[in-house]
């Protein structure tokens, strides 16, 4: 009786991490293409205040990573609903699925810091007369 009853509780636990993982996951990916959106917007202003062809170009690829991390989010998001709604391996596969476009949406937002750095640098070196 014991070991069913302790079964019982280890299966409710995974059963409760498994569900809070995704969601968890699609939370993170919201926040990374929220950063990823500012650092684009950031990058826009600089290339706005420069006029600079190379801070624009950057600050255009910031708001393409931007727009990818947003995506991203979005498909966690729907796949976190998916493995809160399905059991077993439906479950767990939606719950990878939330997993990956979370670990998406953080590349893309990592990816238009960069280029929102990229059109700053380029808005100093344009404004500083380089």
């Amino acid at each position: 009786m014991k070991f069913t009853r302790t079964l019982l509780a280890s299966a409710l636990v995974l059963a409760l991490a498994a569900c809070s993982n995704p969601s968890d996951n699609a939370q993170d990916a919201q926040q990374s293409a929220a950063d990823a959106q500012q650092s684009a917007q950031q990058a826009k202003q600089a290339a706005d205040q420069s006029q600079s062809p190379a801070a624009d170009q950057a600050a255009s690829m910031a708001q393409q990573s931007a727009d990818q991390a947003a995506a991203a989010a979005q498909q966690a998001q729907q796949d976190t609903s998916k493995a809160m709604q399905s059991n077993g391996q439906a479950g767990d596969q939606a719950a990878n699925a939330a997993d990956n476009a979370a670990d998406n949406a953080s590349k893309a937002a990592d990816q238009a810091k960069d280029n929102a750095d990229n059109a700053k640098d380029a808005a100093k070196s344009s404004s500083s007369g380089h």
